[in-house]
């Protein structure tokens, strides 16, 4: 017998360091109306559990999450979870009619994935309609047990979600700009952890406040959930020091400004090493382009203890709105870490090298009011949802549903950056790129300068992916690949097309399914400013698509 107890006791110990490292963590999200106020004006907005914003996620590397999404609304719902490689478990990525049909009022699905290989700042949020407005939050996935960061460890560390609000329904916004063939009304305000800071129409409300110890360091997890615009974001009178982008380590650097894209998470170090006192953050819009952006800048303090009441808070200028030396310089200083712990694996031979034009057309609509539509393109493919998940009809062999003839180059050469052609129509289809497993494949992002040039911050689900290189004009198949980075470029999930110019990055296709890749500016995603990668399998389960779960929404 005492033999039998030993054995069992030697078995625990050494399977406790497994059982203490990966985790199966549980969360339960419902879907659920919520009156809301800001800007001193009330409406219901859909919500997870009641939050605005939602709940931050928790958990660590190698972590398996269950998620049960419990829909009490009367929208479809979706949820992705932003940046996630989700390795074989396509069907828990999110995006309606992709991998998934959606969450129908009344049901629920639970999402099941693996935090493989991943630790750092990402986020969820609502994948249909612009539920995402309010339906987002962030993840945080903290490094295996008694692995340190690659920087000093913070005393504290804050979730920061970047957002926008308006006062109107915003279903009702993206509605009627479909009706009219024209682009939405702008929001009313940015918010800073769900508050805009007061602002000349509505003085009294409050703004979030980070309470700080002098001497204290605080990693700020700042994540962009906004709908459409890029925002700067800086705290006054403090350097920030990036440490990380979308989940992987970057080479340290300091500056007093960042530049974030909607959809992009960076982490920074931020010390309190002023006078006691209070401090403004602030989250201003950036936009190179002769397109309309919601101006207010929202603001929130970091406020030192001990700081009395009464005294002013420092303030900051904001950099203009066209600031684009100062996005650039941000943009142009990330590096990978690329220590022999976190390596920058970067294909060097390329088996699939595309070059995809992003940027905006128009198309005839005899309802709208100018007789024409606003709409977006990648390699002027304006891409239609299908109403059957690609992932399932890709999975199932269920024909008519996709076509795998995605062109590789524009159908139509032009200069790109400039002018544009004479004819400002886009083909409409659900098509496809196909990839074999494991194949290394070049995107070259060229933006357009039909109707106008502008930044798009693609976001490829899936995947992180290497940013090669990025310039202005046209991409030059001869002379830029000679200026790539190919040692320590930065890896990330969501990358700027920069506004008449192109962006070059490289992944390998190790994660068969089908992945989508969109702008993450909504309404060019909305227009269809879209496409998807379908990436067969390799050789047995390990390098197959795992069978469906048997709670899959049905469309």
């Amino acid at each position: 017998m005492e033999s039998w107890v030993r054995r069992v006791f030697v078995l625990m110990v050494f399977l406790l360091p497994v059982l203490v490292e990966c985790r199966v963590r549980h969360y339960k999200f419902n879907v659920v109306m919520n009156n809301t106020t800001r800007l001193c004006a009330t409406k219901p907005i859909v919500t997870i559990n009641g939050k605005f914003p939602g709940p931050t996620i928790y958990a660590r590397e190698d972590d398996t999450l269950l998620i049960k999404v419990v829909n009490h609304v009367k929208y479809n719902m979706s949820i992705h979870w932003h940046g996630i490689r989700q390795l074989r478990s396509g069907w828990a990525d999110g995006p309606a009619y992709i991998t998934q049909c959606p969450i129908q009022p009344g049901q629920q699905y639970v999402y099941n994935f693996t935090l493989t290989g991943q630790r750092g700042t990402l986020w969820w949020h609502a994948h249909i309609l612009w539920l995402r407005a309010t339906v987002h939050g962030g993840i945080v996935i903290l490094p295996k047990l008694g692995v340190p960061y690659p920087f000093p460890k913070p005393n504290k560390e804050v979730v920061v979600l970047l957002s926008e609000w308006w006062k109107s329904d915003v279903e009702a916004v993206i509605n009627e700009a479909l009706k009219s063939g024209l682009a939405p009304n702008v929001s009313d305000s940015h918010t800073i952890n769900g508050h805009p800071g007061p602002i000349s129409s509505c003085s009294s409300q409050g703004g979030y406040s980070l309470q700080v110890d002098s001497g204290k360091t605080y990693l700020l997890r700042v994540i962009n959930a906004a709908l459409n615009e890029e925002l700067f974001f800086k705290v006054a009178g403090h350097q920030l020091t990036v440490v990380e982008v979308d989940a992987v380590y970057t080479k340290p650097f300091k500056t007093d400004t960042i530049i974030i894209a909607p959809g992009q998470t960076t982490n920074v170090l931020l010390t309190a090493n002023r006078a006691t006192g209070k401090y403004l953050v602030a989250a201003s819009p950036f936009m190179d382009a002769p397109i309309a952006v919601d101006n207010v800048t929202a603001t929130a303090t970091v406020h030192y203890s001990g700081t009395v009441a009464s005294l002013t808070t420092t303030l900051t200028k904001t950099p203009p709105q066209n600031a684009t030396p100062i996005a650039t310089n941000f943009v142009d200083s990330l590096r990978s870490l690329n220590s022999k712990k976190f390596p920058a694996k970067v294909p060097l031979k390329i088996d699939h090298s595309l070059l995809f034009t992003v940027g905006l057309g128009i198309n005839p609509c005899s309802t709208c009011s100018n007789g024409s539509r606003v709409v977006a393109s990648v390699n002027n493919v304006s891409f239609v949802m299908p109403t059957t998940a690609l992932l399932q009809a890709h999975y199932f062999n269920i024909s008519g549903v996709f076509t795998d003839d995605f062109p590789g180059n524009p159908p139509v050469q032009f200069n790109y950056t400039g002018a544009g052609p004479k004819n400002l129509a886009t083909m409409k289809g659900t098509r496809l790129y196909r990839l074999a497993y494991n194949s290394t494949v070049q995107v070259v992002l060229q933006d357009t300068g039909i109707i106008t040039p502008e930044n798009h911050p693609v976001h490829l689900h899936g995947f992180n992916f290497f940013v090669v290189g990025r310039g202005l004009g046209n991409f030059n198949p001869k002379k830029d690949p000679k200026k790539f980075n190919l040692v320590d470029p930065v890896e990330r999930n969501t990358v700027s097309v920069p506004s008449g110019g192109w962006t070059a990055f490289r992944f390998r296709a190790d994660n068969p399914g089908v992945w989508f890749m969109h702008c993450h500016l909504e309404i060019h995603t909305t227009w269809g400013l879209k496409m998807a990668f379908v990436v067969d399998n390799g050789k047995g389960p390990n390098e197959s698509v795992l069978p469906p779960p048997s709670d899959l929404p049905t469309c």
